[in-house]
């Protein structure tokens, strides 16, 4: 059967091969950011008055969770101040100066403002990183106010908060629960090259499974976590709320009449999924039940070939065993 065929060892080294960020590529990406931020926290040492607190790294290469496309990395800046602007192009544009100051070898295009952040961009490499304002008045966990990348909103949170969620689930499920979320989203990363508006952001990703993890399942199975996740999505048509008490109480979420609800576990005030329609749910409610359908197919196909094109229909034509 199936099984047989390609089992959970087989995904492990798929994942390894055309999945995952190689561990050379995250160290080297990583000693990008920290020689940025030591760089900065250098200078703040010297400019006691400058606006910028202090900078985080953000985001998947963070977390443990980056894909092997990664190309841009996200680092959260601190900034406090009474001058600091409260509108958004004005604190992006202020943000873009200070950081100019901080780091004068770099040309004024290496640090260009964009939408809701700004771009430094790493000429050797060739690699980007998005530094995101977060106005900060002193919050001893670090929260502040995020600029949102969804919408421009400010939006309150705490990287450290957000960073300790995800190695909370991961030293319970050791390396797998950052397996399965890279693996669920390097398939919503093709199913967004097939369908134009498909939109199932990472976060969402992570709180979902984040959310099965809690209930207790072991992702030790990746065939078997997987379909936990495409099973889940497709009998709740993500219209259960999703809501988590590590940062406080459950009793105070909401009430939200959003169509999806998936609770910031680190602000009980944010529904990430806010912007979400019943139309997109539905996307991903059927997207989830055509790769459920073929992992349940996979799993009894009598042939190897067979049983490889289902796993095709899940992750494209990269995978082969």
């Amino acid at each position: 059967m199936g099984r047989d065929h390609v089992n959970h060892s087989d995904i492990v080294r798929f994942a390894q091969d055309k999945v995952n960020l190689p561990k050379n590529k995250a160290d080297e990406y990583r000693a990008q950011v920290r020689r940025l931020r030591d760089r900065l926290t250098h200078y703040l040492a010297e400019h006691p008055d400058f606006a910028l607190r202090k900078m985080l790294l953000s985001g998947s290469l963070a977390k443990g969770t980056a894909l092997r496309s990664l190309n841009d990395i996200d680092v959260g800046c601190y900034i406090s101040g009474a001058d600091a602007p409260q509108d958004i192009a004005a604190l992006l544009e202020y943000l873009a100066e200070r950081l100019r100051k901080a780091f004068p070898n770099f040309s004024p295009d290496q640090v260009a403002p964009q939408t809701y952040s700004v771009t430094v961009s790493f000429r050797g490499s060739g690699l980007d990183v998005d530094v995101v304002p977060i106005l900060y008045d002193g919050n001893e966990k670090w929260y502040g106010n995020l600029v949102s990348q969804d919408d421009g909103s400010f939006l309150k949170t705490s990287i450290p908060l957000h960073l300790e969620f995800i190695r909370k689930r991961k030293k319970v499920q050791d390396k797998h629960f950052a397996q399965v979320v890279r693996l669920v989203k390097f398939w919503v990363r093709k199913i967004k090259r097939e369908q134009d508006g498909f939109r199932f952001k990472s976060f969402m990703c992570e709180l979902v499974l984040a959310h099965i993890a809690d209930q207790g399942l072991d992702f030790a199975d990746y065939p078997e976590a997987l379909q936990h996740f495409f099973t889940y999505l497709a009998r709740t048509r993500l219209r259960e709320q999703i809501a988590f008490d590590d940062y406080y109480d459950l009793s105070t979420v909401g009430p939200y009449s959003d169509p999806v609800q998936i609770i910031d576990p680190v602000n009980e005030e944010n529904n990430a999924a806010r912007l979400y329609t019943e139309a997109q749910a539905e996307g991903i409610t059927e997207a989830a039940l055509d790769a459920g359908d073929a992992i349940d197919a996979a799993l009894r196909a009598p042939t190897k070939g067979e049983t490889v094109r289902y796993w095709q229909r899940v992750f494209g034509p990269a995978f082969h065993v």
